[in-house]
């Protein structure tokens, strides 16, 4: 069918053939002769068996005879037939391709309402999860460091209270201390003026103890010598009558200073052993007060780790919870993405049957358009050659004949085409 439309074009144009073109725009649209003047013939060489050939407006013919009109006519029919059945086919086969283009159309709207559009899903609640779920992974962080802020306040309030009974202990010493200091003065100065009073003492004893034994060498001069005066004078004081009560005196007072003496090294030698013994003391409270603070921080402590262990188990379970949730959610995101992918693809596979089905409609409705014009030109070309013998010269007579062989030619070359096309 193509190449007949190939052949003749539209009778209205120029009309081309193997080896001839010529001028047909004719109002009625059929060939003319040579000899009409809006005609003029190029020249074309021989076909289908036939020796026909028109140069510079004369022709001759060497292949078609009168006789050859009822075969001719008979091809014309068989052609006809060929043509219409071709026809048939080819309107059989857009029609089924159509039912079968409608049934996809209507099986992809089917599809359509059915799994809805395709196109960007609601995951609105899924980001509400998420966003939950990371709201409470930010509290459990909150309140991990407000514990930490926490245990760091109270180990900064616990050596905060540390300082201040050091503070206190150290101001008490200072005061005790302090306090001591007069008594330590008093003694000090107690101990001078005892020191005074026994050195004037040992001087005294000294000078008595010479003063005696002068008197001493006194006596014995006197009591050595030969002279015996005897004077009449009042009896004397007991000297060691007076040195006894002198010598137990200052030995009284001897005693008396040791015995303060050695009460004072005793008390200070209580003082000392006091001021240790509190020092002591005060070390063992201390030490009592830090083992206090330290057991009291570390019972804080067990109890902050117990109620931190509580929340992250709580919030584990909770973990656990939403990753169970999330689990199966992924699977569903991950089977509607699969879906959607195989969606995707039968959606490919489809739409490019649809193109491909839609060219074939065109390339069928080409072949349609050209079968039609075909049709037409062929029925007029038959009207043409179909007109009676009897009126008309030589001349349109063999331009008849050529046409009909040349129609035949065509037919024939258009059915060879069409079948090594199909083969």
């Amino acid at each position: 069918m193509a190449q007949g439309s190939r052949f003749c074009v539209a009778l209205q144009g120029w009309c081309r053939g193997p080896g001839f073109v010529w001028d047909c725009r004719d109002g009625a649209g059929v060939p003319l002769p040579p000899a009409h003047p809006r005609c003029a013939p190029v020249g074309f060489g021989g076909f289908a068996g036939g020796g026909a050939a028109f140069s510079g407006g004369s022709f001759g013919s060497g292949g078609f005879q009168g006789g050859n009109v009822g075969i001719l006519s008979y091809d014309e029919k068989l052609t006809m037939q060929s043509l219409n059945e071709r026809l048939a086919s080819y309107m059989e086969t857009v029609r089924n391709l159509e039912k079968e283009n409608a049934h996809l159309e209507q099986l992809i709207r089917e599809w359509y309402q059915k799994q809805g559009p395709i196109g960007p899903k609601d995951y609105s609640h899924y980001y509400e999860k998420i966003e939950e779920l990371q709201k409470q992974v930010g509290s459990v962080e909150t309140h991990k460091v407000l514990l930490e802020l926490d245990n760091t306040k109270m180990t900064a309030e616990d050596f905060r209270i540390k300082y201040e009974m050091e503070s206190g202990l150290r101001q008490n010493v200072e005061g005790d201390l302090n306090s001591l200091r007069p008594m330590l003065d008093n003694l000090t100065l107690a101990k001078s003026d005892l020191e005074m009073q026994f050195e004037s003492l040992k001087e005294e004893i000294i000078d008595l103890k010479k003063s005696h034994e002068e008197e001493m060498k006194q006596l014995q001069s006197q009591s050595n010598g030969d002279v015996n005066v005897q004077i009449n004078t009042a009896p004397g004081e007991d000297l060691l009558k007076k040195l006894n009560e002198m010598r137990q005196e200052y030995e009284a007072i001897i005693q008396k200073n040791r015995a303060e003496v050695e009460k004072w090294y005793e008390m200070s030698q209580q003082v000392h052993s006091s001021s240790q013994q509190i020092e002591s003391s005060n070390q063992q409270i201390s030490v009592l007060r830090r083992e206090f603070q330290s057991l009291e921080i570390e019972l804080q402590s067990q109890i902050s780790q117990s109620n931190l262990d509580d929340t992250e188990r709580r919030y584990n379970m909770q973990l656990q919870q939403i990753q169970s949730m999330i689990g199966p959610l992924e699977e569903e995101l991950a089977s509607i993405r699969c879906e959607m992918e195989s969606q995707n693809e039968e959606y490919k596979m489809l739409l490019g049957i649809k193109t491909r089905l839609e060219q074939e409609i065109q390339q069928y409705r080409a072949l349609l358009h050209e079968g039609q014009q075909g049709i037409r030109y062929r029925q007029q070309l038959i009207n043409f050659l179909s007109m009676p013998s009897g009126k008309e010269d030589s001349s349109n007579v063999c331009i008849r004949n050529w046409c009909k062989g040349l129609i035949i030619n065509i037919f024939t070359t258009s059915t060879r085409i069409h079948m090594e096309s199909k083969s």
